[in-house]
Order: C-alpha cells, then structure tokens, then sequence
C-alpha cells in the first residue's frame, strides 16, 4: 500500500493512540487504507506524500490553520530570525508585547491579551478567566469548543449508560462525573432556547461561550440580544473564534456584525501553521487572570508571536479575507452548478472561506469515500470540505471543478444504478463526532 500506510498501519496505529495526534487528520476519515496518511514537503496548496506523489489540497489546508498557504515565504523567514535570534531565554520576548498592541488595534474594544499555542488550551484560559471574574461555575455555550473536561462534561448524562449522547461518537470517559451539570449548551440561532436557560439558570452563569459564526449566518438580533442579555445579567460573553478569525475581516468575525464579546480567542489561522494562539479582552474582565493560576513555559516562546506578527502583517497587506471570500464563492457555485448539471443532491453549508457540501442520500458516507477516492486518483487531496487560502488561485479552482464536474458524473451513474459500494477499493469511511449546536 505504499510507504505511508505502512508507516500508520504498522507502526503508528501500534505507537500512538488512534495512530494520529488529530481525529481530523486520521486516514479513516478519508480513505481508509489509501489515503496518503504523511508528507514529506508542503508548499502554497501542493503536498508531496512520502513516495513523492503530488497532491492539490483542496481538502484542510492543515485543518484551517495555513490560511496564507503551506511554508509561506514571509512568514517562514520571520521564525527563522526568530530561530536565529533565540525562541526561549529567561527574559521575556518583545514580539508578544508587540502583537498584544496589534491585535488590541484591530479589535478597539480590547485592551489586554494573554496567550497559548493551541486553540484548545486558550478556551479553557477563557473560561478560566471568565469564572474566575464573576464567581460562578455555570456555563452556557454554543459550537465547537475543544477537548478539554469543561467542554466534554456536557456530554455527562444522567444516566451513567447514557454518556455520549449529546455528542455522538464521543464518549466523556476520563472527565469527572462530578463535573456534570456545570456546561450546557443551546443552538445556534435558537434565540429563545438561550433565554430560557438565562432565566432557569439566573443568577448561576459565569460565561456564554460561542462562536459567533460557523455553518450558518446569524439570524437577525441573535447575536445582539446574546450580547445585551449577557452584559445585563453580568455575564461575561466570550466569542471563540479559532476557526471564525481572520476568515471574513482581518480580526475576529465578529468585526462584521458590530457585536463585541467581553473576551475573543484566536487560533489555527492567525500564525499560518506555527502554534499561537491569543486570548483578548476588556481589561476588567481579563485582569481576572491575575486573580488566579495560568501560566506555562512554551506560552513564552519566540516563534509563535513571530509567525503571528508576520501573518497578520501579509493578511492585511494583501487584503486576504477577500481572497479568501471570492475562491470559496467559486467553490461553493462550482458544487452546486456540478451538483445540478449531473442530477446529484447535494447540501451546501459553511461560509465562503470555510465550505462543505453534504451528499442527501442515506449511503452518503459511501458516496463521500467514492468521491475521495476518485478525486485522489486525479491528484487531489479532496472531502466534502474546503479550506480556502491565499495560495488558491484561480488556475486550481477551475481544474478542481472540472475533476469534481467529472466525478460528479461518474457518482451519479453509481446512484442511478444502485452500486456505488462495489467501486470503492477499501472500506467506507469512518463518521467524526457530530459538533455539538
């Protein structure tokens, strides 16, 4: 099966448990027994595997956080100076003070900053720090927040038989029972269903915790009624933006709708593939941090500020956002326009820089693995997402349409017949836990 495999199959999946760092990145979420599992070399969208097999990628993008693209120039040689000027000493690094004012510049209602180096670990920072400012355990939230038992202990059911429920696929194993009851969550633009847990719960609630975008626009006054709610009833609104940031606005999204949170978390895109991440926020509320213990060694080190610094620096030189929007437009009419043209439905969600189609079929994880498969073959990393970056031009979008336009049609002859199954050369693939709101 090629080197690739072998080295996840015989030795990683006996190695490292789940054989990958990231359920994101498993191969069993791909192509089981044939995706390319490891690379060698990634450069703009290209990816060579380990045999020297090139690959577009118009999958991931580094799930979202290479958003300049793969071994950026620019931001490369800012953490090579930072390499060569020394990542880590006892003194602290200029850089982070630095960044601190550029990103407080960018959001105007922000005026502290701490930082991370994983999206993760900065929610909990947030929560941390919002629980710590009001008191209070309670928290309400809405989306994808991470792995950590704060997050997880929404799936602790009451009946011990029953965890896992709330998030399918994952069960809270390892997260204390104890914490069961302190994270609740609500839908997004189910406006009503937050007020009835604001009123249930009154006088309870340390943090709303929410991305202020994801598969769908908000709804009119949705956001804003979050945020009069909450700053009405002394609750601090935190907007998680790990993977909303830098996607429609230079900054947060939520930029876009003029609706500011109490603290902002950034992550994945801001730093294009160096780990960083940055908690921002109104200074009554981040001076909380103080109040409490939050505090790691490599949340100091040179390289993350650096790459930070210089990706902002090209996303706003370069108006990036924009780009961004026009080629996940394409990609999202280019679905649909090969969706129609071959007789396939098809479900479109996401905005333009973050998009995913759905295959409206009771088989679709086989007719996900198919088109996989085939747009592998023609020299595409391919699933029914795509992560638009800087260095997808116009060139890979009219090639990668015509490649889906054609396994479109080879698809729906497999619907029509009835035997998708018998075409695919391994297993189907495997279904990740269903995000929670």
């Amino acid at each position: 099966m090629g080197k690739s495999q072998d080295l996840y199959l015989q030795k990683a999946r006996k190695l490292i448990p789940g054989g990958t760092q990231m359920l994101s990145k498993r191969p069993e979420m791909f192509l089981p027994n044939f995706w390319p599992a490891y690379y060698d070399r990634a450069k703009g969208c290209e990816v060579w595997d380990l045999e020297g097999n090139s690959y577009i990628d118009m999958s991931y993008m580094g799930i979202g956080s290479c958003i300049l693209g793969y071994a950026d120039e620019d931001v490369d040689n800012a953490v090579k100076m930072a390499v060569d000027k020394g990542s880590m000493a006892t003194l602290n690094c200029p850089e982070e003070v630095e960044l601190a004012e550029v990103l407080c510049e960018i959001h105007p209602w922000a005026e502290m900053v701490r930082y991370a180096r994983a999206g993760g670990e900065a929610m909990v920072v947030a929560v941390r720090i919002a629980r710590a400012k009001s008191g209070k355990d309670l928290v309400l939230f809405c989306g994808y927040h991470g792995w950590h038992d704060w997050y997880l202990s929404a799936n602790l059911a009451d009946d011990k038989a029953l965890d896992g429920h709330l998030l399918s696929g994952l069960e809270p194993k390892g997260v204390p029972r104890a914490l069961k009851g302190t994270a609740i969550p609500f839908g997004y633009n189910e406006t009503k269903q937050f007020l009835s847990l604001i009123d249930k719960h009154k006088g309870k609630i340390a943090a709303v915790i929410m991305e202020p975008i994801r598969n769908y626009y908000p709804k009119e006054r949705f956001l804003e009624t979050i945020r009069e709610t909450t700053k009405n009833a002394g609750i601090v609104l935190v907007f998680d933006e790990v993977s909303s940031g830098w996607g429609l606005n230079i900054g947060g999204a939520h930029l876009s709708f003029d609706v500011n949170p109490d603290i902002a978390v950034f992550a994945k895109g801001m730093s294009n593939g160096y780990p960083m991440a940055a908690i921002i926020g109104k200074a009554d509320v981040m001076d909380a941090a103080q109040q409490t213990f939050i505090s790691s060694t490599y949340w100091t080190d040179r390289i993350g500020p650096a790459a930070a610094l210089a990706t902002i620096k090209k996303m706003s030189q370069n108006n990036v956002p924009e780009h961004l929007k026009n080629i996940g437009e394409k990609i999202q009419k280019g679905w649909k326009a090969a969706a129609d043209a071959n007789k396939i439905k098809i479900k479109v969600t996401g905005i333009y820089s973050l998009g995913h189609f759905e295959f409206k079929y009771s088989n679709n994880l086989v007719l996900k693995t198919l088109f996989t498969q085939l747009m592998l073959e023609k020299g595409y990393l391919a699933t029914t997402s795509f992560y638009a970056s800087y260095a997808h031009k116009a060139e890979h979008v009219e090639k990668y349409l015509r490649a889906v336009d054609e396994v479109f049609k080879f698809i729906s002859g497999t619907i029509e017949k009835g035997n998708p199954t018998e075409y695919l050369k391994g297993p189907i693939c495997h279904v990740g836990f269903a995000r929670l709101t």
